[in-house]
């Protein structure tokens, strides 16, 4: 996906926080200002992916050796914590005002959140494409979530109209707060995974200790390490043992690895040192314990 999706979805949602800021204080919906802040956390989350986009296109230096794969993660990372901040606020107003629930005009809930449910849809389909990166995935469940929130608001002034039940604007801002909550947690705790060097969910250990075992004539391997650089970017390093031979079989030997590894688990970059079968165990670092064959 082109940076520029984000750039224009941003300038959208700035424009939508404006209309529902004055939908709020003109009809007197808390349920509305509340969704017109959750949206205006939306432009620094844009913009933050944005330049995580850019930043993750830029090549591997002398500083960052791996590349800037992990910008997107942490723009993830950052933007959770925002969220569930203001998950929490939104939900301490929506609870005041549940205790003295204000008069509403619903005509103005319905018409700008039929306006905020355009742009958000059109944003979660613009992002769509786009989720399986985590740093966008972020981005696409607010969206999703804005795009339901935008729902419930119409169908609740609409129920407000005929029943004159004021108190179903607070239930719905305290709604959204939950919703935002739960989706926060979520990325919250999927970024933090990899940033703490978790191991991608498609490569198990044991599955990749048995699959480099399955190539000839790998007798034991140990000291493995999976990692996720961001993205569908992963890395491996481990020590595989082998009979001493000529160092041309070797790089066959280490060729038909990175091949495996690539193939059945999505590992593209990795590290393999080569020991001579029969020589004692010296890293403190098994994981989890030597697998050989039987």
């Amino acid at each position: 996906m082109r940076p520029s999706v984000l750039a224009w979805a941003m300038v959208a949602t700035l424009g939508l926080v404006i209309a529902e800021i004055f939908g709020g204080i003109l009809g007197r919906s808390v349920a509305l200002l509340n969704d017109a802040v959750h949206n205006l956390s939306d432009v620094p989350t844009l913009g933050i992916s944005w330049l995580a986009m850019r930043w993750a296109q830029r090549p591997a230096d002398s500083e960052k050796t791996f590349g800037y794969h992990r910008s997107g993660t942490l723009a993830a990372f950052t933007n959770a914590i925002v969220l569930v901040i203001l998950s929490l606020w939104l939900g301490y107003e929506a609870i005041d005002r549940l205790r003295a629930p204000h008069q509403v005009v619903e005509s103005w809930m319905i018409w700008t959140s039929i306006a905020a449910l355009l742009v958000n849809g059109g944003i979660t389909l613009a992002l769509v494409r786009g989720h399986s990166d985590l740093n966008l995935r972020s981005i696409l469940v607010h969206n999703f979530g804005d795009a339901l929130s935008n729902i419930a608001i119409i169908a609740g002034a609409v129920i407000i109209q005929y029943t004159h039940a004021v108190w179903i604007d607070p239930l719905l801002g305290l709604a959204i707060g939950v919703l935002v909550l739960y989706s926060s947690i979520t990325i919250l705790r999927d970024s933090s995974h990899i940033l703490l060097e978790g191991r991608p969910k498609c490569a198990g250990v044991e599955e990749v200790a048995r699959a480099i075992l399955s190539i000839e004539p790998v007798q034991e391997v140990h000291d493995i390490h999976i990692w996720s650089l961001g993205g569908s970017h992963n890395a491996l390093s481990c020590h595989a043992r082998i009979p001493d031979m000529h160092m041309d079989q070797c790089e066959k030997i280490l060729a038909a690895i990175r091949k495996k590894l690539a193939e059945d688990f999505q590992i593209e970059h990795s590290t393999v040192q080569l020991e001579r079968a029969g020589l004692p165990a010296s890293s403190g670092y098994v994981m989890p314990e030597p697998v050989r064959k039987n």
